[in-house]
């Protein structure tokens, strides 16, 4: 293998861009909680570069929950500026209600928006073929509005069934992360809890429609449990880590060394 990109010779200044060699710009909610590895809100476990930016006033309260969102539009799109012209090759979004502004986030920047896991909803209706359904997992599933699903491109009432993992208080880990009036001082989970329970929903999701043959998670918090969901349910898995090692591969297409 080479030292070095051959193919880089000779560098220029692109156009209003700050850093070089960026990879993808995370909007993150105006919210103090951790995520384990694998969340979005964690760089530490993504092969590539990650840089974030807060779009200030928007929290999970008025995001998720809140029945006027004209007035987060602004700072969601301000902070996509900021990053592109920090110069992130793409740019993501924290939670995956953000898809309600996936087209106008895409229309305020010229670098390719990736503003929801939902996005790949559509992608897993077309694998798995018209007679078999596609699991939504979300976290909160009377939040999740047509708007949400038609801004990512999903036609309403195909091939899908939605469900809210923390509905009825069934993740009381995530509750203690990002539920507003239940989640301690210093918001804090515990993974194996978070894990068994994660695991015992999606299994749940899946055995109450036997025709399920893919599964899309929704939360940036559910991916660090992907892997344990698949095994439990045994159909691919979609979620906000196989949407962002999608993002950065289509931004920074990757080189191939080998031999013939």
């Amino acid at each position: 293998m080479t030292a070095r990109d051959s193919g880089i010779q000779r560098i220029h200044a692109r156009k209003n861009h700050s850093c070089y060699g960026m990879g993808l710009g995370i909007i993150i909610l105006d919210e103090v909680y951790p995520g384990f590895p694998g969340d979005v809100r964690n760089a530490s476990a993504y092969p590539f570069p990650i840089q974030y930016e807060i779009a200030e006033g928007v929290d999970i309260q008025n995001l998720v929950r809140g029945d006027d969102k004209k007035a987060l539009l602004e700072p969601i799109v301000r902070a996509a500026r900021k990053l592109e012209r920090m110069g992130c090759r793409a740019i993501a979004a924290e939670c995956g209600y953000f898809a309600w502004f996936q087209k106008e986030i895409a229309a305020s920047v010229d670098v390719p928006v990736f503003a929801s896991s939902l996005l790949q909803v559509p992608l897993a209706q077309m694998i798995i073929g018209p007679e078999r359904v596609v699991g939504i997992l979300v976290a909160e599933g009377d939040r999740l509005s047509d708007r949400h699903l038609t801004s990512v491109g999903v036609t309403l009432g195909t091939n899908y069934v939605v469900h809210g993992a923390k509905d009825n208080g069934k993740t009381p880990q995530f509750d203690t992360l990002w539920t507003k009036d239940i989640r301690p001082e210093i918001p804090t989970a515990d993974y194996g809890l978070a894990e068994r329970d994660i695991v015992k929903v999606a299994k749940d999701f899946a055995a109450a429609h036997p025709a399920m043959r893919a599964m899309v998670l929704e939360c940036t918090g559910f991916q660090p449990f992907g892997r344990a969901i698949q095994r439990a349910i045994d159909m691919p898995v979609f979620s906000w880590s196989t949407l962002l090692d999608y993002a950065y591969s289509v931004a920074a297409h990757r080189d191939f060394y080998g031999h013939v």
